[in-house]
Order: C-alpha cells, then sequence, then structure tokens
C-alpha cells in the first residue's frame, strides 16, 4: 500500500519572513555588489554640451571664514585656458603627460630614497616636483604685491613661483608678467642669507652663491627642472601675497626669469608641499599648517575651492570626515604619504600582500598608480562585476577598456580605498572612467599598474574629485569626506 505525501497548509503570515530569509540566502551566497549610475554623455566635452569658459576663472575671493581662515576659487586648468579645446586630443595627450610624471616621480623617489647623496646638475630635480605641468590641472588666483597671478596647484611641489620681468625666455601667459622693479613691497633674497640656506636644505640644492670668472653672486638662484624638459630658472624674492580675504607679509617665492613647458597659460606654480620653502610651511602661524581642497570634476565644468585654516565650517561635506595619519619617511619628506590598507569593489574586500605600504597622495597627479598585485586584485574583481559590455583594446597606461556609446547611463561598482585608521576614500562616480574618446566609444577603468612591486603608489586627482581632503600638517593627518564640489 503505498503512502501519500501530506502537504501542511501555509501560514500566510510568514511569508513576508520566509522572503526576507530568502533574500539574505541570496546574498549570502552571491555578495552584496554596490553600484552607482555614471551618466555617459552629460559632460563638457559631449558634442551636445558647448563649451563656456566660466567669468569665475580669475576670481579669487570666494568664502570668508574666521580670522585665521580663507578660501579660494578653484577651477580646472582646462576650462580658463580660453581656447577651443579639442578635447579628445586633450584627454589622450593628458594620459601620455601623466606618464611622464609618475615615471620622473618614481626617478626621484629612488633617488631621494637612496643612501648615497649625488651632487645635483641645473638639469636635475634640487625641488622636489612633479613633472610635466599640463597635467597639474587645477588652478587658483592669488595676488602677489597686489597683482593677480594664477597659479597651478601642487601639492608634490615646495616651491612657489611666477614668471617675472624681465624676463629672459618666458612662455605664453594669460595677463601680465609680475614685475618686481614696481612693487614697493618686494625684497630681494641674497644668497648668504638664511632664507637661501634653508633653500639648499630643503631641496637638497647646491649652494647657489657660487660665482663664476671670480665674482660672487649676491641673489639666490634657483633651479626647478622637470623630467620632460620642463623647467623655470631664477632668482628667489619676497612679497606680499594676497590669499582670498587674507594677506601674508614677507612670503618667500621663485622670480621666474627663464622658463619654459606646457603652463596651460598660468602665471606659474603654488607649492604645498611639506619643506620648509612651502607656502604651507612659510603660513603655518597664520594658517597653523592646514589646508584644503575640494577638486570639481571636469565634466561639467564647475568650480571647486582651496582653504588655507582650522575653520570646517566652509565645508560643505556630506558625510562625516575620517582622518588617517600622514606616514613620516625622513628620506620622502615633502611628500603626502598615507597607509593603504585595503580596498574594496563594489562592497567585496580584495586581498593583497601590498596593502599596509605606503602610498604618496598628489593633486598634481592624473591617474591613481596601484602595485601590480593590488591592481590585478582590483581589475579581476571589476571585471566580474562589470559584465555584458563590448570590451576593447586598452590605451597608453589603460588596460581595461569598453565601447559604451551604445548607452545613455551605466551601473559601475564602487571603488573603496582604505586607509589605516578606517578612513575611507569612496571613488567618485566619475572618477571611476576615463574618456579617451568623447564619444564614450573608448572609456577605461581610470586606474593604472605600477611597472614594479616596490614602486610607491600614488593617489591621483582624477580619483580624488568631489571630495573634501584636508591636510593637517601640525596633527600630522589628512582627512577625507564626500562633498559636491560644484560651486
Amino acid at each position: 500500500m503505498s503512502k501519500k505525501a501530506t502537504f501542511l497548509p501555509l501560514n500566510l503570515s510568514l511569508a513576508p519572513f520566509l522572503l526576507v530569509l530568502l533574500l539574505l540566502c541570496v546574498l549570502v551566497v552571491h555578495g552584496v555588489q554596490e553600484k552607482k549610475i555614471l551618466s555617459l554623455h552629460n559632460n563638457i566635452w559631449s558634442p551636445t554640451k558647448p563649451n563656456e569658459a566660466s567669468n569665475s576663472c580669475f576670481s579669487h575671493n570666494l568664502l570668508k571664514g574666521r580670522e585665521s581662515s580663507t578660501t579660494l576659487r578653484m577651477k580646472h586648468r582646462e576650462i580658463c585656458s580660453g581656447k577651443t579645446i579639442d578635447w579628445g586630443k586633450k584627454l589622450r595627450r593628458a594620459l601620455t603627460l601623466d606618464n611622464i610624471r609618475v615615471q620622473s616621480l618614481q626617478l626621484r623617489i629612488k633617488a631621494m630614497s637612496s643612501s648615497t647623496t649625488e651632487s645635483i646638475s641645473e638639469t636635475q630635480v634640487p625641488l622636489t616636483s612633479g613633472v610635466k605641468l599640463e597635467t597639474l590641472n587645477y588652478i587658483v588666483t592669488v595676488e602677489l604685491g597686489g597683482k593677480n597671478m594664477t597659479l597651478i596647484v601642487d601639492t608634490g611641489s615646495d616651491l612657489t613661483w611666477v614668471q617675472c620681468q624681465p624676463c629672459k625666455s618666458c612662455y605664453n601667459q594669460q595677463g601680465p608678467l609680475y614685475d618686481p622693479s614696481v612693487s614697493s613691497s618686494y625684497k630681494t633674497v641674497f644668497c648668504n642669507s638664511s632664507t637661501c640656506q634653508d633653500l639648499v636644505a630643503a631641496t637638497s640644492n647646491p649652494d647657489r652663491c657660487g660665482g663664476s670668472n671670480g665674482l660672487q653672486k649676491t641673489t639666490c638662484d634657483y633651479v626647478v627642472s622637470y623630467g620632460d624638459g620642463s623647467y623655470t630658472r631664477g632668482d628667489l624674492g619676497s612679497e606680499s601675497i594676497q590669499l582670498g580675504d587674507m594677506k601674508v607679509e614677507n612670503f618667500v617665492f621663485g622670480c621666474g626669469r627663464s622658463n619654459k613647458g606646457l603652463f596651460g597659460g598660468a602665471s606659474g606654480l603654488m607649492g604645498l608641499g611639506r619643506s620648509s620653502v612651502s607656502l604651507v610651511y612659510q603660513t603655518m602661524k597664520t594658517f597653523n599648517g592646514v589646508f584644503s581642497y575640494c577638486l570639481p570634476s571636469l565634466e561639467d565644468g564647475a568650480s571647486g575651492s582651496l582653504s588655507f585654516g582650522d575653520d570646517s565650517s566652509v565645508y560643505k561635506n556630506s558625510t562625516s570626515v575620517s582622518y588617517t595619519p600622514l606616514v613620516q619617511n625622513p628620506q620622502l619628506r615633502s611628500f603626502y604619504i598615507l597607509n593603504l590598507t585595503g580596498a574594496s569593489i563594489g562592497g567585496v574586500e580584495l586581498e593583497s600582500s601590498s596593502f599596509g605600504r605606503g602610498i604618496i597622495i598628489d593633486s598634481g597627479t592624473v591617474i591613481t598608480r596601484l602595485p601590480p598585485s593590488i591592481y590585478k586584485a582590483v581589475k579581476t574583481e571589476f571585471l566580474k562585476q562589470f559584465t555584458g559590455f563590448p570590451s576593447v583594446p586598452g590605451y597608453s597606461i589603460l588596460d581595461t577598456c569598453f565601447n559604451l556609446t551604445s548607452y545613455q547611463d551605466v551601473s559601475i561598482p564602487t571603488i573603496k580605498m582604505i586607509f589605516q585608521g578606517n578612513a575611507e576614500l569612496e571613488v567618485d562616480v566619475t572618477g571611476v572612467f576615463y574618456y579617451v574618446n568623447p564619444d564614450a566609444s573608448l572609456v577605461c577603468l581610470a586606474l593604472a599598474s605600477l611597472s614594479y612591486e616596490n614602486e610607491v603608489g600614488i593617489i591621483g586627482n582624477y580619483q580624488q574629485k568631489n571630495q573634501r581632503v584636508i591636510y593637517d600638517t601640525k596633527q600630522e593627518k589628512l582627512g577625507v569626506a564626500r562633498e559636491n564640489c560644484s560651486i
């Protein structure tokens, strides 16, 4: 005699509970994938969007904070070039130039880390810096001796400099050159002064007082050479500098008399590195060694901000600030170094033996560079989650590329970097893909691998967009929080 199966009646009141339980089981098996939507054709280089330069490019005062703080308007350099831009050519060339910068940075790091100290000729790099200023992207306007000067912002450089009259050889810049002869507040820095000796000590720059034909130099000469042949040469001076609504007297800067390179029409460069000649160190008493920036997305042509001082009321962050210690490395003293302890793609944590090492955060490098083992883990997990899209061969330093012309919007995995102290930087959705072609026919993951595992990683500005990044050099820490930088 066969037995019949007996079915118990289903208690419908338990249905919601069972549905949640089933969903949890699916999530446990397949994992939670965090994704965000990227609109592919709503950007400044889209053929449907006109290119209009902002009237705010050369205004400098943005917000008034406490007496010990000030904020400057920050723009992407290309938006303020005043030229019709071939975005396809510009975006592709930027990758080539960025690669030159990173290669030179790595050579500089190796030289600084070497136990042997060699003399540096004028064609090498006596000042800690990045290279190829066309990739340094973001600019601010300050007043130097009462005259507006537009400067490229670089946390990888120490010395602030501008082109000066009389100039032996200068590139074309927008606006007049700084002329010390018409400024009552300009002072020459002499080669036998303590200020000039600080330059030598801070930068391993050879003594600049040596003359020729038995004649002793009186001025404190400087030279900054970059890896591609770009350079600035001149002499040190001191002048009043107006940063927003704050004036700093006796600011030491480089008066460039011979300058060559693709500086995008800017007057010069603002050095925000960590040595004694940087703007940060020189304004320590005024701003307490604190500065921060919010880099706007290039896609919408908006302004961001560069703030000096610890007045957090000027921040517009949407998440709380998380801090991580700045790593102390006497051999790389001018760089801002963090301890990268982990990363995740779409909520999936990655594993690599290279986590727990130092990584430089830099406003001048464009594309983030990772040690090969970390990059391999990132790429593998990203391709697991970003599926079904036509892949295409890579371009330049980028090797994970797609043709997305048929799509208006795509859902892309989130990318997070984790630092010591559980500080977290979630890359903005506009910082995940790099447009090699403006029509989205060649769009690549905006991360690249270093050549060797022992090279130092770099967090580029493309992955810092729409973040409030706070540098506190006095307390030796760096803070990160999400912020809409488009103002």
